[in-house]
């Protein structure tokens, strides 16, 4: 099916089942420790053994000798593989590094090594017997010593890295009023739950790999090239993903030394990234330096905005691409921005939730409250003044659907933002120093090919199979809800499959494409199996009517059971997407509401209640949806508050490589939070006529906690996170 006109009446506008706050049908899994994850899949293999990887001590540099005498001597090793004796490896697309390294080395932990033997615990002692002589070369580790020889790079996937439009240097001299300011935001790690898992086991030449990974299409090629077999040779399985956040984007080393070792060990091999190695051997995102410039009339009206930033990523990576939002979030006739990418020896930089947005508006956001405060306008006020429903680096393209201003009016108004004092440093509650923050949140709505399954027996159970994932989104249910819509059938006669490459390959679970372009796969699939039941009945496929378990045409209603015969029906489609998403600039929008208590004597900072308002299309499950929303405010708490990998500038490594060193919001640490969402559809999106949520949730929560902190102690700080450190020589005098 191809969607290249926008989206009129369908079956999915009855909202029978999609819309309704439904709870996750996987839930139960979840909570009795059923659900089948990468590692613990005890249900496929018998006698695996076990992988331990040798990450290298070095960042940068080459291997002089491997002496893997005593490693291969101690009990249970079955086998060690290295570069030495894997053959020949390719890399994969989406690999900037190789995932086994040697001699040459690239950086911290890259993979050296993996040992083979009968148990973890062998594995992991042996490891440790393996002793390496390095010769070590010169890096690059600090992104503000590098700034200067950053350069401009390709487009590849980030997109083009510089954008202008008028003549931004001519307006902002001109300018009455004007703001020129810095920030910087820190590596951070993605630090989910579940560590980087795979069981491999070969079949002659046919290897299974039983792993964590979103998106499996993408995984199943980058396996094959990085072994150098065919794709068809190749199957992933990920049912079940505790986490990934844009770190399971791509096949990381424990994916591929499980194949090796299984292939080396003759039997299967189940490996899992240690902590420190998922820190520093797989990917994180990348810091940044931002430059942002404001130009504004003394109204209030922007007529020049600039936006440079900096990041840094190991040769032939990618930038961050922090001021992709500012080329659209706000108005102004005369606009710049610009990317850099220096060459760092780091380990490798790439997405994390909502790459790009989350670093950017961190930096954005608390410059529209820095000007807003030169022109003495309330922030609200001053972004509702600049809102624009065009792309204002084209304006002969509109948005599909913008409601930021009523985002940032209901907002307002929910949170009682009135009773905010602007003058900061004035409100106190005993010790606390309390004050209210905000921010706009904008995250881009991609629309991405994806293709289903669908098989309807004759109980009348309609079963969905697709490659995509379930990252902890609730993919499951909404699935089982376009099915059920589409079909007429109940909830409980639904059963989704996920996750296998020997279904029909999906968009993913990646960039928020997710949740809308999955469903509208189903959707295609489920049209052409309405189709084939109208015409096995005889019925006028146009004025067929799906609903309560029934297939009615005219007088006629037959059971959607009997409608499938014995031999049962299959259909299978892929949603694909014309041009609208050039005729139109599809995106998300949101508002953030924070409010924070500062103590006066310590500088210790405490979220207080936090308001996320988001106009994302159509939310095809307000329960699934409120649960990635505020999880991803939890997270915008962590990078505004907590989260920074620490650099070792001399060695090229991430000091606080564990979760007791790199420190991420508890329950303790987040107050209540409300989430509203906008009754909007969005008919140029796709026939679902939603759009993504999970990632605008995180985007300008940093921001929004920053201008909390700002206006209850007075203390601006632009260099995230906001440490007590960073406020206790400069908070007011005690009254």
């Amino acid at each position: 099916m191809r969607f290249d006109t926008p989206a009129t009446t369908n079956p999915i506008d009855q909202l029978k089942v999609i819309g309704k706050p439904t709870d996750r049908i996987d839930g139960p899994l979840k909570t009795t420790g059923t659900a089948p994850y990468a590692y613990e899949r005890h249900d496929v293999i018998r006698n695996p053994a076990y992988g331990a990887v040798v990450g290298a001590a070095i960042a940068k540099g080459r291997i002089a000798s491997l002496n893997l005498s005593k490693a291969k001597a101690a009990p249970g090793v079955l086998a060690i593989v290295t570069a030495d004796n894997a053959g020949k490896l390719g890399k994969g697309k989406y690999n900037t590094a190789k995932l086994l390294g040697g001699p040459h080395i690239e950086h911290y932990h890259q993979a050296i090594a993996v040992i083979v033997a009968e148990t973890f615990e062998q594995a992991t002692a042996a490891a440790q017997l393996v002793r390496v002589d390095y010769v070590r070369a010169e890096g690059a580790f600090d992104l503000a010593a590098a700034k200067d020889s950053a350069a401009k790079p390709g487009p590849e996937r980030r997109g083009i890295p510089d954008t202008a439009v008028g003549d931004f240097a001519g307006a902002f001299a001109a300018a009455p009023v004007q703001l020129d300011q810095t920030y910087t935001t820190p590596d951070q790690s993605h630090a989910m739950m579940e560590p980087h898992a795979s069981i491999a086991a070969w079949d002659g030449d046919q290897l299974t790999l039983w792993t964590s990974n979103q998106m499996i299409d993408w995984g199943t090629s980058d396996v094959a090239t990085t072994l150098g077999i065919g794709k068809n040779k190749v199957r992933l399985i990920s049912p079940f993903i505790g986490g990934g956040f844009g770190g399971k984007l791509w096949v990381r080393a424990d994916a591929v030394l499980a194949a090796l070792g299984a292939r080396a060990a003759g039997r299967p091999v189940k490996v899992a990234l240690p902590r420190p190695l998922i820190f520093n051997n797989t990917t994180h995102r990348s810091a940044t330096i931002q430059r942002i410039r404001i130009g504004a009339t003394r109204d209030g009206k922007i007529t020049a905005i600039g936006h440079e930033s900096w990041s840094g990523d190991l040769p032939g990576g990618e930038l961050e691409a922090a001021a992709s939002q500012t080329r659209l979030l706000y108005a102004g006739a005369n606009r710049m921005t610009a990317m850099r990418l220096a060459v760092l020896n780091l380990p490798e930089g790439n997405s994390m939730r909502a790459p790009g947005e989350a670093p950017g508006l961190m930096a954005l956001e608390i410059a529209m409250d820095e000007m807003a405060e030169k022109l003495a306008l309330d922030p609200v006020e001053f972004r509702i003044l600049n809102d624009t429903q065009v792309d204002p680096e084209n304006p002969s393209r509109p948005f599909s659907k913008r409601q930021l201003v009523q985002c940032l009016r209901i907002g307002t108004h929910r949170f009682g933002w009135n009773q905010r004092n602007p003058l900061p440093g004035k409100t106190r509650e005993g010790r606390w120093l309390v004050g209210m923050g905000m921010a706009a949140a904008f995250r881009d709505n991609l629309d991405m090919k994806s293709a289903a399954r669908v098989r309807l027996d004759s109980r009348g159970v309609v079963t969905v199979e697709t490659d995509m994932t379930d990252i902890g989104t609730g993919s499951y249910t909404i699935i089982a809800q376009t099915a059920a819509e589409m079909m007429g059938a109940p909830l409980e006669k639904v059963v989704v499959r996920l996750g296998d490459s020997t279904f029909p390959v999906s968009c993913g679970s990646g960039g928020q494409w997710g949740g809308n372009s999955s469903t509208a796969g189903v959707y295609a699939a489920c049209v052409k199996l309405r189709t084939a039941v109208a015409q096995k009945l005889g019925f006028n496929s146009a004025d067929t009517v799906f609903a309560d378990g029934q297939v009615r045409s005219g007088n006629r209603s037959v059971p959607l059971a009997q409608a499938a015969g014995e031999s049962g029906l299959i259909a299978e489609d892929v949603m694909e997407y014309g041009d609208l998403d050039k005729r139109y600039q599809q995106s998300t929008f949101g508002a953030h509401f924070v409010e924070v208590g500062v103590d006066a004597a310590t500088g210790e900072i405490r979220v207080r209640r936090m308001l996320a308002v988001c106009a994302a299309g159509r939310i095809l499950n307000p329960t699934t949806a409120r649960s990635q929303v505020i999880g991803a405010m939890t997270m915008g708490v962590g990078a505004a508050l907590m989260e920074e990998l620490a650099v070792d500038k001399r060695a090229g490594y991430f000091v606080n490589h564990d979760l007791a060193g790199y420190e991420v919001p508890v329950h303790a640490d987040i107050p209540h939070q409300e989430v509203i969402f906008l009754d909007e559809t969005d008919p140029i999106s796709s026939p679902m006529k939603a759009k993504g949520v999970g990632e605008l949730g995180i985007c300008g929560v940093a921001a929004a906690v920053a201008n909390a902190i700002y206006n209850a102690s007075g203390v601006r700080v632009r260099d995230y996170p906001i440490t007590l450190d960073k406020l206790l020589d400069r908070l007011p005098e005690a009254g």
